[in-house]
Order: structure tokens, then sequence, then C-alpha cells
């Protein structure tokens, strides 16, 4: 029987509560919010499991220790006490990543390099071999976070970020990161029960995560690696038996996922990306510009859609957003639109009011998620029935 242990999830502003959601769907244990995070509790399995199928997670942590620290020595000495060869080979490969909020440690850079030196000068002392750093591809990737004078250490579980699917090998000017997607998808709502919509699909990111959640299929089934793979304790039976379990909850679809772009070389990519993703049985898009679309037949439909906010393309966003409210409200009854921006000031040219607003961050960018509900015929008159 494999042990439990702690883990920690972490994912983008605003949508810790959804991704705690998804931990206690899988079955984790233990289940605990925090900023920009989620604590919890599970065994080896779960934590493939984590990785496989989390769709707003980014990084799976595995804590190892934590100690209070006053100077880098502090640090240093710390470290050097651990037994690392529980967890690497002097032959071995490692890579230090460092986040810091304090006052004293300043410096992630340095941080990470003192952690190093701590662990190579161990091994060092003790074999007469030392570990060598790679940062592409560590045998053991290692996490660094000191809050004020609290240090965690952690191991990497995941590697790179669970935003790279493995899917998305062709991209747009500003393509929106796969982690983002799921979660504005999820927070609209959407279940797989009605058609979905991007009217502005650039490189197809919002289609492809939209057709794994209405299947429920794992978005991380077609990455290259993890960082656990390469653990002493990796255990690739466990691994398989867990994929198999998560691809027999896959569930048919019986709706349309469709998008749109202008951008002839976009719908290419977008193609490609979906290909890629074997989601192509779902998924349709032709080169439209959805200024001049309109809705077919009257079924409800669901949109989500990330369109420019004036950052790096050069547009009217006043005019384009106005033009974004003008034709939902005359081509798109029965929808619910839901959008992220970051252009506050062009928002207010939609014309439109919306009936949910959600406060997120897209990289750097202070956004909202916006939900427009387009009606068949009046609103009024949809009350009065």
């Amino acid at each position: 029987m494999e042990e439990n242990f702690k883990m920690v999830a972490k994912t983008l502003f605003g949508f810790e509560d959804i991704l705690a959601n998804e931990l206690i769907q899988l079955g984790a244990q233990e289940v605990k919010t925090g900023v920009r995070n989620v604590s919890f509790v599970g065994d080896k399995g779960f934590m493939y499991k984590a990785n496989l199928a989390l769709r707003t997670a980014t990084k799976i942590l595995k804590p190892i220790n934590s100690f209070k620290i006053k100077t880098e020595q502090d640090l240093y000495n710390q470290i050097y006490k651990m037994d690392w060869s529980k967890y690497l080979k002097s032959s071995g490969t490692l890579a230090v990543d460092a986040t810091v909020n304090s006052t004293v440690f300043t410096h992630s850079l340095y941080i990470s390099q003192k952690t190093k030196d701590a662990i190579v000068d161990k091994f060092r002392d003790e074999t007469g071999e030392r570990p060598n750093v790679d940062l592409k591809f560590p045998d053991l990737k290692i996490n660094i976070h000191i809050d004020r004078e609290v240090c965690n250490v952690s191991l990497d579980a995941s590697g790179e970020s669970l935003h790279k699917r493995g899917y998305k090998t062709a991209t747009n000017i500003a393509p929106i990161n796969e982690v983002l997607a799921a979660g504005l998808i999820i927070l609209s709502g959407w279940d797989g029960q009605s058609d979905f919509m991007d009217p502005m699909c650039g490189s197809g990111t919002m289609l492809a995560e939209a057709a794994m959640i209405a299947c429920n299929i794992p978005p991380n089934l077609m990455r290259k690696e993890f960082a656990f793979e390469r653990w002493q304790d990796w255990n690739v039976e466990l691994f398989e038996k867990i994929e198999e379990s998560l691809l027999k909850k896959t569930r048919d679809f019986h709706h349309k996922i469709f998008g749109f772009d202008k951008s002839p070389s976009a719908v290419t990519k977008a193609i490609e990306n979906i290909k890629n993703a074997h989601l192509d049985e779902f998924i349709s898009i032709k080169h439209e510009d959805f200024f001049k679309t309109q809705k077919g037949g009257d079924e409800k439909l669901h949109m989500v859609f990330n369109p420019p906010y004036g950052e790096r393309l050069d547009i009217d966003m006043e005019s384009f957003y106005k033009n974004i409210g003008d034709t939902l409200k005359q081509n798109y009854a029965n929808t619910d639109a839901w959008f992220i921006t970051s252009n506050l000031e062009a928002l207010k040219h939609v014309g439109l009011r919306p009936s949910r607003k959600i406060h997120l961050m897209n990289a750097r960018l202070d956004s909202r998620l916006v939900k427009y509900e387009i009606y068949a015929g009046s609103k009024k008159g949809k009350y009065m029935k």
C-alpha cells in the first residue's frame, strides 16, 4: 500500500476554487485553497493522476522539508543537512527553481545557486562524486519557496508547466495559455450539453480544451514527459494503470464545437493543433470574420473567446468592442457569450450589460471574464412567459 503525503498544486490567480473542486472530484484528501495554489493529500498513484488529469494546475509539487532561516548561510546549512541520496544519485543531474517573498532574501537566482551548492557539496563530501546541473532535462527538479523567514523545499513532480499539453505545435501572435483557456471554460459553466463556439479562435486552444472537457479526456495525455518519470521511485506499471483508468472515464459528446478566425494562417495553425490533439472528429474550424456571421438555428449556443486587448495588435479597440456587442445582439440570439479582456476601457463600448464579471489575471494583465446573455426576443419578454 502506497503511503499518502502532502502535495501542492499551483494555479493561476482566480482559479483556486475550481482547482480545489477538480481535486475533490479526482479523489484528493485534505484539500485546502491558498493564493495561486491548492494543497492536498494523496499517494504516488494520485500524484501521477493529478499531473495527467488536472486542467487548471500549472505544476504539482511534493514538499519534503520546511525550516526557518535568517541568513543565506542558514539556507546552505539546512539544505546540506538533508539526505539527498533518497532522491538523487551522485552521478545524476539537478535543477533548482526558487521564488522569494522576503526583505532579507531578494535574489531568487542567488537562492537557487546557494541551494545547488549545498546539494553538490554534500554529495562530493560523502561520495567524492557530484551531480551536474541540467536546466532542460534534470533527473531532479527542486523548488525552493521562501516566504519571509520560512523556506519550503519541494520536488517538482511536473517539470515543464502543465499548460504545455503537447498538442500545440503552431501558435499565433498572442496564444492563450491552455490552463487559462480550460479555467475560463470551467468558470463559464460549460458542461458539454450544448454547441460550443470560439468566434476568434486563434491557434485553437479554447476549442481543444472545450472538447477535452466535454469528453472528459485527461488534458495531459500527450505530454512527452513528467519530471517524476526520472525519479528513483518511478513506477511505470502504476502510471500506465492510472492512465488506463482515466481513459475508461471518457464520455460521448453529441453536440458541435466550432471556431472562426479571419486570419487564414491562424485557421491553418488551429486545424493542425486540433489534429495533433486527435480532436478533429469533434471540432470544425472555418476562415470567417465573426462580425459578418450569424448563428444557425435556434438551439442554445455557448461561446467563450479571447478577443484582442490592443496589447499586441494595432486595432481601434472602441469600435472593435462595439462590433462584438452589435454582432452578438443582432445575430446571436439564445447565446451565452463569455470573453476575457484586460482592456477595461474598450469593454464599456460593447453596449450590453454583463450578467457576470469575474476578476482574473492573464499573465500580468489585470483582466475581467465577462458574460453576456443574449436572449431570443427581449429579456422582458422572457420573464413574462
